[in-house]
């Protein structure tokens, strides 16, 4: 669950640095779209193929880290109180507290947000599906131009980040990065800096859009 983990936040980190590109303009944008479903691994293999090919691995980290939530949990559920004890104080985090259940919430907005801008689905998408299509840069344009669709996402990225957060802090210490205090206190500092940059370097883009600084 923790190398996965890091995997998926790896993949935050690149997709997070992909949409800023959206403020270099319309050229710049498009032309790394097409790049990513291009020629990446051409000659050698097929134009196209990278994109599928990461789109099997993200899946499959995916499908690993659920997998091992679920294992996780019931092997926790199985215990008895005398060899395992819910900590249930205060000082527990909020998203410790909800992991499981923000992975539920990540995990169908997930799904959402791959229909709205991978699929192209007339469901979520609208008019916006057929219309701009061709460019992604104006697909992005379209979508976040509607308030409620930045509030969603908002939303989503706030899950995200309380997520990431606490994933990143338990993923270190089950590698053994959490020896003592003074570790503990720069995992956790890590931890905050990847989470707050990960929620302002994908909020910031939305936000542009929103009010008319991309357009």
């Amino acid at each position: 669950m923790a190398i996965t983990g890091l995997i998926l936040i790896g993949f935050l980190l690149m997709h997070m640095y992909g949409n800023l590109k959206m403020f270099l303009g319309a050229e710049e944008f498009d032309q790394y779209a097409e790049w990513l479903k291009g020629d990446i691994l051409a000659p050698a293999l097929p134009p196209g193929s990278f994109i599928w090919i990461f789109r099997v691995f993200l899946v499959a980290m995916v499908v690993l880290h659920l997998y091992s939530a679920f294992t996780l949990w019931s092997r926790a559920k199985a215990a008895t109180p005398s060899t395992y004890q819910v900590r249930k104080t205060l000082s527990e985090t909020y998203s410790a507290r909800t992991m499981r259940w923000g992975g539920v919430i990540l995990a169908g907005l997930l799904i959402f947000h791959l229909a709205q801008f991978t699929v192209h689905s007339a469901l979520v998408n609208g008019s916006f599906a057929s219309t701009y299509a061709d460019s992604p840069y104006k697909m992005v344009i379209g979508e976040f131009s509607l308030w409620w669709m930045v509030l969603l996402y908002a939303i989503w990225i706030t899950v995200v980040t309380m997520h990431v957060r606490h994933g990143f802090w338990s993923a270190f210490t089950t590698l053994g990065a959490n020896t003592s205090a003074k570790a503990r206190t720069v995992l956790n500092g890590c931890a905050w800096a990847v989470a707050v940059l990960l929620f302002i370097g994908f909020m910031i883009m939305p936000v542009a859009v929103l009010f008319g600084w991309i357009h």
